[in-house]
């Protein structure tokens, strides 16, 4: 993983972030989000690239002055396994620390990656009652879902 290098996205970085996703949406893991959404929230994205390719990335999501999410995290399947979701996770927490929040939530399908960076499982219903309207009601497994909601304490 030494060549891969962590930046904040820009809007131009827009039009690969979808195509990289495009396989997690179909597959109903990521929650598809329009250009026009990630746009509005480029500065919560940080992306992993390699030799100026995207091959990861994620979003900082910030819900209330305490409360952040981790969403829209993906890795090139070709290069799983190196740490680099990891460390798109380690540096959204570093910049939650950063802005003074409190809490950082996840809702994923895959429960232990978050649990070996920390996060603890908590009840769907503790979520924030917005946050299961504005992005939940979108998702093509609702209201019959099975992601796991982690949290983590800063």
């Amino acid at each position: 993983m030494s060549n891969i290098e962590f930046s904040k996205a820009k809007l131009s970085d827009i039009e690969n972030m979808q195509k990289l996703v495009i396989p997690e949406v179909e597959a109903g893991l990521i929650l598809a989000r329009s250009s026009d959404e990630i746009a509005t929230n480029i500065r919560s994205y940080i992306l992993a690239k390699e030799d100026s390719k995207i091959v990861g990335f994620c979003a900082l999501h910030i819900h209330t002055p305490s409360l952040a999410e981790i969403r829209s995290l993906v890795v090139k399947e070709s290069k799983r396994g190196q740490k680099i979701g990891q460390n798109l996770v380690l540096k959204a927490i570093e910049e939650a620390q950063i802005l003074g929040l409190q809490k950082v939530l996840s809702l994923t399908y895959r429960q232990h990656f978050f649990e070996n960076l920390g996060f603890v499982e908590i009840p769907k219903e503790s979520l924030p009652e917005h946050k299961i309207w504005a992005d939940c009601i979108k998702c093509k497994h609702f209201p019959v879902c099975n992601e796991v909601s982690l949290i983590k304490t800063l």
